[in-house]
């Protein structure tokens, strides 16, 4: 398939998926919502993706946040609460995906940008990445899960901090209240994301699958229910090849071979 608002690579099992507007720091209009949305589906049927790892083109910015002209346009509360959505439901594919995704964050990550950020499992950002929700400065406020998952992240009194001045953080600062995960030079950061993927990429597809389901579905349940989530994944585990084939190569001493099954 042709993309003209983003690029996709497969470095097996590694997929790579690029926002590619970097002349307006990879902004994120409609048409490259959508284009996202069928990639990631497309990877996700690839048997041969383990990992998708997402960033932006350029050096700037991973995504500066939404096409202010889109924005501009909107001329009714339905319509806002439409693309509102849109963004949403990108957030929510990418976090209902089988299969982790790791963020690589160069430059910016505003608004949306940082909303699909926070979607990603791993949040690997470089020394100059920057993150924020400024919408407030637009009149606005954060409309693709902002309120919500910086929240979930950092907490209420950080997040209302943040959404409230529409601050931008740097790269430490956000690794320090639990933004991202890891920051490291910006020439290493590619390197950086392929290596947790192919860590990640060796492991039992099924169980990572179902570890990442159980964290993010149990992450705000209480605390028994969440338990209960976690012992029914583990049972169902057991019941795979995959764990005799782990269990007998621990023993045997040799390197597992995952069949996914």
């Amino acid at each position: 398939m042709v993309f003209e608002d983003i690029a996709v690579a497969i470095e097996a099992p590694i997929g790579i998926l690029t926002f590619n507007r970097p002349n307006v720091l990879n902004a994120l209009r409609t048409n490259l919502l959508k284009e996202v949305s069928s990639a990631l589906a497309q990877l996700e049927r690839d048997d041969g993706v383990r990992v998708v790892i997402l960033t932006g083109a350029g050096e700037k910015a991973f995504a500066a946040g939404a096409d202010i002209g889109e924005l501009n346009a909107l001329s009714s509360a339905g319509m806002g609460a439409t693309q509102s959505r849109s963004g949403q439901a990108l957030t929510r594919q990418i976090e209902r995906m089988s299969k982790p995704v790791i963020m690589a964050v160069n430059g910016f990550a505003l608004g949306g940008g940082c909303e699909i950020a926070m979607a990603g499992d791993i949040i690997v950002a470089a020394e100059n990445a920057k993150f924020g929700q400024p919408e407030v400065n637009l009149g606005l406020i954060p409309g693709y899960g902002g309120t919500a998952r910086t929240t979930r992240r950092v907490g209420k009194g950080m997040a209302t901090y943040l959404c409230l001045t529409g601050e931008m953080i740097d790269a430490e600062h956000a690794q320090r209240i639990g933004l991202i995960e890891r920051v490291v030079p910006a020439a290493e950061l590619m390197d950086e994301a392929k290596r947790i993927a192919r860590t990640i990429a060796a492991k039992a597809p099924l169980a990572i699958a179902a570890c990442k389901r159980t964290i993010n579905n149990g992450a705000h349940l209480p605390i028994d229910d969440a338990l209960e989530l976690e012992a029914l994944e583990f049972g169902t585990l057991v019941d795979t090849e995959d764990i005799k084939e782990g269990t007998g190569a621990f023993l045997e001493k040799r390197k597992p071979v995952w069949k996914g099954k």
